[in-house]
């Protein structure tokens, strides 16, 4: 079991938690290749997925691990809520909490916000994004992905590639990664590759060809261009001349490399579609491992919270 009740970052997890979660993620992952993808481990509780932000793949991916756990859910609509009459976030959450959550999924677009709730509130919370802070499940898929894909993490070489200074994504990778014994480079402009994060002990590159040749793993981020002011990319055609992923600068990997994205892709500026859709992406795989790893957590936080 976890130490706490909460997820809230990757950073807060021992290397044992980690395991523990892909571990457990495992054997969900047997459910889900059955005809009846449903257990009752967790009939009777509630979850709620409170979402500041749009998701597709997180909320989505949320409320089908719940449901395969037989939790009742209920996805939060910020837009036909009290909200919009300018209802503080906390008392959404303890409103929500009152209602009978046992569990709230948050994305927020401000850091902290997760954490806040946590202190305040009884219920199990869920860092589902937090501005550009973390995104802890979405690298706990990722390492679960590695290690399905590739056999093991610690030794591996991967390079995580394009928009860093703004992604949350990548900053829960490097924790996570790093706790697991693997090598990890960051690629890009040097606007959007900040020095400061050199102090988490990853190598930095600005020339994509250096940055991936000979690595384990190719993992592309979102240009995130609503966080972006402008100047920190000359042009989307330019960005994508030199830190776009396509077949040729894919072959500078190793011949077994795979190439992953949190999604969603933005085609013909990260990533082509011959690199998208071919035969070494695991883009729609990490969608799927989204599933047990999410169940593992919400197993595992709801035990810890008993």
């Amino acid at each position: 079991m976890l130490k706490s009740k909460d997820l809230l970052g990757i950073k807060d997890l021992s290397t044992d938690e980690i395991n523990i979660i892909l571990d457990t993620a495992s054997s969900f992952k047997d459910v889900l290749k059955r005809d009846i993808k449903k257990v009752p481990t967790l009939r009777g509780r509630t979850v709620v997925n409170l979402f500041y932000e749009p998701s597709t793949r997180t909320r989505t991916s949320f409320e089908v691990a719940s449901k395969r756990l037989s939790t009742d859910v209920i996805n939060f609509s910020v837009s036909t809520s009290a909200v919009v009459k300018g209802e503080a976030i906390i008392d959404t959450a303890l409103t929500v909490q009152a209602l009978g959550a046992d569990i709230i999924i948050v994305r927020h677009a401000s850091s902290g916000v997760p954490h806040l709730l946590a202190r305040k509130l009884e219920a199990s919370v869920i860092n589902a994004g937090d501005g550009m802070n973390e995104h802890p499940t979405q690298a706990l898929l990722d390492a679960f992905t590695m290690k399905e894909k590739k056999g093991r993490i610690d030794g591996l070489k991967v390079a995580i590639v394009g928009d860093i200074a703004h992604s949350r994504v990548a900053k829960s990778n490097i924790y996570c990664l790093k706790k697991l014994g693997a090598s990890v480079r960051l690629v890009g402009p040097p606007t959007l590759v900040p020095d400061v994060i050199g102090q988490l002990g990853v190598d930095t590159y600005y020339d994509m060809n250096r940055g991936i040749k000979g690595v384990d793993v190719v993992m592309m981020l979102r240009i995130q261009r609503e966080r972006q002011g402008t100047g920190f990319i000359p042009s989307t055609d330019e960005y994508f001349k030199n830190w776009g992923l396509n077949t040729e600068r894919l072959a500078l990997a190793n011949d077994d490399a795979i190439v992953m994205h949190p999604g969603p892709m933005n085609r013909g500026i990260e990533i082509t579609s011959q690199v998208a859709d071919g035969a070494r992406s695991v883009i729609l795989e990490q969608v799927t491992n989204g599933i047990a790893v999410r169940m593992a957590v919400l197993y595992l936080l709801a035990g810890a919270r008993k």
